[in-house]
């Protein structure tokens, strides 16, 4: 017997209507550890919900507030992401407590725009848990069922729910994410200006790089681009952006050789 979910269709005060829901959930898998899980829990045939469709990233701090907001827009109920336990990220940039931090500031901006937060979760999953894997997606599936389809749970038709998200990434690009170029880091290779689509980011061969705020669109391609040896750029949630440096003092001092 297919189990059945619940929502608040607002035809009356107070009225529920019952009905057969299967919710859309969409997980966002760091490669090393949940993606692993995952695939041991299929080879090992561990009975879970079809509900979830994977999408593999190489760590589970790659991703974007945008994206989980693009997995919303596009029809999904719920957004799981994945990733190693704590302190046994792949990267020594620590990815896990990138994510964890990103999705407790995405919870509140759920709640902001009438959304239940308990739509998006983040789980550790390590390469050998494909049982833990199935039965967390089967528990946020029940989850789900019992909250109903997104927006309509809420009390939100199609129109007011594609206002709120569209309002919620325009936060997102503005004010949640921000990117800065570090003076002492920036080496002045070019990759970032020339990458930029926005052309929001000002400098030369010989000078420090530096965002434009104004006009940065929050897309992160300056991040992706940078060199790893220098590691210039930074992304900055929720927190204000340090400002710029007087074009004066914008040499870039590289190490002697």
């Amino acid at each position: 017997m297919t189990e059945l979910g619940t929502a608040n269709l607002g035809v009356g005060q107070g009225m529920v209507v019952r009905y057969d829901f299967e919710p859309k959930i969409l997980g966002f898998l760091c490669n090393w550890c949940c993606y692993a899980g995952a695939d041991l829990a299929g080879v090992s045939r561990y009975q879970y919900p079809t509900n979830i469709r994977i999408i593999r990233v190489m760590c589970s701090g790659r991703v974007d507030p945008a994206f989980i907001l693009r997995a919303f827009s596009k029809g999904a109920d719920g957004v799981l992401v994945g990733g190693c336990h704590l302190d046994d990220c792949h990267y020594v940039t620590e990815g896990n407590y990138r994510a964890l931090d990103m999705v407790g500031l995405f919870h509140k901006l759920l709640v902001q725009v009438g959304l239940s937060p308990k739509r998006l979760r983040i789980e550790w999953v390590s390469a050998s848990e494909g049982n833990r894997f199935a039965e967390l997606v089967s528990d946020f599936t029940r989850q789900l069922k019992a909250l109903g389809p997104l927006g309509i749970a809420e009390g939100k038709g199609p129109e007011q729910l594609r206002l709120d998200l569209e309002a919620a990434e325009s936060y997102v690009r503005k004010k949640l994410i921000s990117y800065y170029i570090a003076p002492d880091k920036c080496q002045a290779c070019m990759i970032c200006l020339r990458k930029c689509p926005a052309k929001a980011i000002l400098g030369s061969k010989d000078q420090v790089h530096v965002i434009v705020q104004e006009k940065c669109l929050g897309c992160g391609i300056c991040l992706q681009v940078c060199p790893h040896r220098f590691g210039a750029v930074r992304r900055i949630l929720a927190d204000p952006v340090p400002p710029s440096i007087p074009e004066k003092d914008r040499v870039v001092a590289r190490p002697r050789t």
